[in-house]
């Protein structure tokens, strides 16, 4: 290691590794290894800055240029994996389970009120929400959709009808304009609000229900509905 008068910065480095300027290649790798094992952050009187300097010290008496400063690799976040849920678990919460990764599945109880995209992490694992379309209802954005069959008489003439939702029962009043529109819209019935978003609406689409043929049967039902809504 002897090359003659040392710089200030062998100098330091000699004396960060506790040996003399004449020491050979030998002494100069045991010292640097005690340094080192002292100083690794691993160790409880270990810290990292002093570890670094450990390491430039050494080299730097190697006569080699100091390797450039480590910096942490920056985290890679895991790909979501897509988790489909039912509309009715979008309104309500439920339990579901999750895709299958290496031949073992997780149940997840979540929350009401989830949109598609929303991210759902269990441990390690993180899920994008995707509300897949059922039969008897839909959800676009913060919004439900369902179809009510109606009577043809109310589509035409207007009234109060009972329509079974996933709410509950609900009393719509059907106008004869939304009877020709075919749509009914229930404010604040759709999706509850949740982390920033809003309280969506419920859509009804209208459609006729089956014909009924016998005229007392007809005045029946209609009294039996109006004296319901009442």
């Amino acid at each position: 290691m002897s090359r003659g008068q040392l710089t200030i910065a062998e100098q330091s480095a000699c004396i960060l590794l506790g040996v003399s300027p004449g020491a050979d290649e030998h002494a100069l790798r045991a010292a640097f290894r005690e340094a080192a094992k002292i100083a690794h952050p691993d160790r409880p009187s270990g810290d990292a800055a002093r570890f670094r300097a450990v390491l430039d010290a050494y080299h730097l008496l190697q006569g080699k240029p100091s390797l450039p400063a480590l910096t942490p690799e920056p985290a890679v976040e895991k790909p979501a994996e897509v988790l489909a849920i039912s509309p009715r678990v979008a309104l309500s919460g439920g339990s579901v389970l999750s895709p299958s990764q290496g031949g073992k599945r997780i149940r997840l109880t979540l929350p009401a009120g989830l949109r598609a995209d929303d991210m759902v992490r269990a441990g390690e694992r993180i899920f994008r929400v995707a509300i897949v379309e059922a039969d008897d209802m839909q959800v676009r954005g913060h919004d439900l959709w369902l179809t009510a069959a109606i009577d043809p008489s109310v589509l035409e003439e207007g009234g109060k009808v009972a329509v079974e939702t996933p709410l509950g029962r609900r009393i719509v009043w059907i106008t004869e304009r939304a009877g020709e529109r075919g749509l009914v819209r229930l404010p604040g019935q759709g999706l509850p609000a949740r982390s920033g978003h809003p309280r969506g609406d419920l859509f009804l689409r209208l459609e006729p229900a089956a014909m009924i043929n016998e005229s007392g049967a007809r005045a029946l039902l209609r009294r039996f509905a109006a004296a319901w809504a009442a």
